[in-house]
């Protein structure tokens, strides 16, 4: 005999999406166990089994949307199993066979209630099934992470957005320099990551393989490991450099006879520095356990140099003690350097804040990947004439879109928007610079 199990009273919900199937055909269940996790934009829950039995048929998948009433299995009851109000009907309609189940001692029902259960390894995982809210959820899904192998610290073992992070730090840490392999489809060091699709391209037109460069394939793993494990959030702002860029241009001109030509990243450089005296916590880095902030006292500014072969950072050290000339200077032999492949290892080391700029490129805004140990990195975007309210009309100003990404586990919204918003002072006027 087998009978139908459908989504009971929950609610005013109609309409859910499932988000997870807890069990599949041939699984045995026992009664109140979780068979699907549905939710809402407001709250997940998990659907029980009324009573114990064999899955014969599942009839709902990841995806679908259900209400009261759907259908969501069908089941084979177990002999003996308890049963829900709902599904006892059909027993009363034969009490010479029912009789003798209900009346046996519980030593009989024992094994029967222990088998139901034990077999299956991932029955018994859902029987217990993570307590976690729809954005912890959602979080988890989106970094490849299994909720069953995460230990929550939160109320009643409520999985948190911590318990989240801290798994797929060790996780990453377990792994180290093998995390290209987790992209590819590993277990990423207990990421349950799903493998990485393996489709023949052939079958749908021409292709051509090419080898990543040298640099894209180390820069690679460090990217994947940092957007991992860091907390990224990014600020977005604009800084009014009207007038910095015509003195930028009119330097340039008196300075052309000398070599000399001064670029916008050195003025931001130079900004930054400021900014980072009057805001320490951006100009540091996490230890290795988490639990304390090492604070640097000195300035070296990373920038990215766009190359042939992939993206490098080399650093301009003590900015702090340089004038806007020599950081140009600097950045100008860095950059060819880059291009030509010279960096030195020294070249790219040392860097307590970083500048990612592609205002030579285009776009408006992006959100750049923090260069782990650091907390923050700048990102600029290409400058754009705007109208401006002055207070009285409008009036066109250059303003550069700013994105800075903070680690925020250091790092809060308010102070990064205090941060933005001291650097877009800055730049607006660097005479503050001297103070």
């Amino acid at each position: 005999m087998t009978i139908e199990i459908n989504v009971p009273d929950i609610g005013d919900f109609d309409g859910v999406e499932i988000i997870e199937v807890l069990v599949k055909a041939g699984d045995t269940v026992a009664a109140e166990q979780s068979i699907i996790t549905v939710e809402s934009d407001k709250a997940s829950m998990e659907i029980p089994c009324p009573q114990a039995g064999v899955v014969k048929e599942m009839k709902v998948k990841i995806g679908d949307k259900v209400a009261q009433g759907t259908l969501m299995l069908i089941l084979e009851p177990a002999e003996g199993g308890a049963a829900a109000p709902k599904v006892e009907a059909p027993k009363v309609e034969a009490p010479k066979v029912e009789a003798p189940k209900v009346e046996a001692p519980k030593s009989a029902v024992a094994p029967v209630a222990a088998a139901s259960v034990e077999p299956h390894n991932p029955t018994v995982a859902s029987v217990n099934a993570p307590h976690a809210s729809p954005s912890v959820r959602k979080f988890a899904r989106e970094l490849g992470v299994n909720l069953a192998t995460v230990s929550g610290t939160g109320p009643k073992g409520r999985i948190t957005p911590d318990d989240i992070r801290n798994f797929v730090k060790a996780a990453v840490a377990g792994v180290g320099s093998s995390s290209a392999g987790a992209a590819k489809g590993g277990s990423g060091g207990g990421l349950d990551l799903l493998p990485w699709p393996k489709v023949d391209f052939t079958k749908f037109g021409e292709i051509e393989e090419q080898e990543l460069s040298r640099i894209k394939k180390l820069s690679g793993p460090n990217l994947h490991r940092n957007w991992v494990m860091i907390p990224h959030v990014t600020q977005f702002d604009e800084a009014d450099i009207t007038d910095l860029e015509q003195f930028r241009k009119d330097t340039n001109a008196a300075l052309a006879k000398q070599g000399v030509k001064l670029t916008m990243l050195a003025f931001v450089m130079k900004a930054c520095v400021a900014v980072l005296k009057k805001y320490p916590a951006f100009n540091a880095s996490l230890s290795e356990a988490g639990d304390k902030l090492i604070v640097k006292k000195y300035w070296n500014i990373g920038f990215a140099a766009d190359t042939p072969n992939g993206l490098v950072v080399p650093v301009i050290k003590g900015v702090d003690q340089k004038g806007f000339s020599q950081i140009a200077n600097e950045l100008g032999e860095l950059s060819a350097q880059a291009r030509d492949g010279k960096l030195k290892g020294a070249d790219m080391q040392g860097a307590t804040f970083t500048v990612s700029s592609l205002g030579g490129v285009g776009g408006t805004l992006f959100t750049p990947i923090i260069n782990a140990p650091e907390v923050a990195i700048l990102g600029l975007s290409k400058s754009a004439m705007k109208p401006v309210w002055n207070g009285k009309e409008f009036e066109p100003r250059l303003m550069l879109p700013l994105s800075l990404s903070y680690d925020h586990r250091v790092i809060d919204g308010a102070m990064a928007a205090r941060f933005t918003t001291e650097l877009a002072g800055v730049l607006a006027d660097m005479r503050k610079v001297l103070l």
